[in-house]
């Protein structure tokens, strides 16, 4: 490659973008897009469950949910913040490669206003200044917002988030609860919005990847990715995760459209 180039991966939970990105990696040569932007300072942490539900008071949600954990403060620079980040997202032949979910953008914004000689303010400007010129955009988005929603309230009770874990067993203490999932269904819906609203404001075509076509064909999928970064879609691998959808999530999803139909529930 000519110069080395940047694709930010832009999504929201349990959307199918861990699906993408694991399989983004696995060609060792379209960077290493991690997460990077979920870690809270005060902890070293990605947001904890509980954290998903400031201002709920509702012990039936609540008491499905680990107690906080204090973690560790980050010391670490803007600058070293920077180098680090752009070091672990980087293969060799110069891409880099992350994931940005909405709700990690002023996170993200607090740690370049720290990097000397920043050029301007709001998220394209900070992207540009960290990732350099016309990074690659990439919106993976599920048009299911319920199966969203109920996909991340079993997570948040099971702290199982990832696909190559071993799924949920019947017993593994997850409960339906209506209000846990319709809370995480109005910020699921609300991150969806303000990435579209985003794009549109910034002029901005991403490539559009659907949660629906993701996991009907991962492989096929990956390769239109690789294509607009300029690489080899013979290079896209066999999904290295698996889904972890069942038929509780199925289930659930059904008896929630119910209750969000008749208590005006985000659906």
């Amino acid at each position: 490659m000519s110069e080395p180039r940047s694709y930010l991966v832009c999504a929201s939970q349990r959307s199918g973008s861990t699906l993408l990105v694991e399989s983004l990696r696995a060609t060792t040569v379209a960077g290493n897009p991690e997460e990077f932007f979920q870690y809270l300072p005060s902890t070293s942490r990605s947001p904890q469950p509980r954290q998903w539900f400031d201002g709920v008071t509702d012990e039936a949600v609540l008491s499905r949910l680990a107690p906080l954990e204090p973690g560790t403060v980050d010391t670490r620079t803007s600058e070293q913040w920077r180098d680090q980040l752009l070091g672990l997202g980087r293969t060799p032949n110069g891409v880099w490669g992350g994931k940005l979910m909405w709700n990690q953008v002023p996170l993200l914004l607090d740690r370049v206003a720290g990097l000397p000689n920043r050029t301007g303010s709001g998220l394209r400007s900070a992207l540009g200044d960290l990732l350099g010129p016309d990074p690659t955009f990439v919106h993976v988005f599920r048009p299911d917002l319920v199966g969203q929603a109920v996909s991340m309230w079993r997570a948040v009770q099971t702290q199982v988030w990832r696909d190559d874990a071993t799924p949920p067993a019947p017993n593994d203490g997850a409960e339906y609860n209506a209000e846990g999932i319709a809370h995480l269904a109005a910020i699921l819906r609300d991150q969806e919005l303000r990435w579209r609203d985003w794009f549109a404001a910034e002029d901005i075509s991403p490539v559009e990847i659907s949660f629906t076509d993701l996991v009907a064909d991962p492989q096929a999928t990956t390769a239109k990715v690789l294509v607009e970064l300029g690489l080899d879609a013979e290079l896209a691998p066999p999904p290295p995760l698996k889904r972890q959808s069942d038929g509780r999530s199925r289930e659930w999803a059904e008896r929630y459209r119910i209750e969000a139909a008749e208590k005006g529930y985000p659906a």
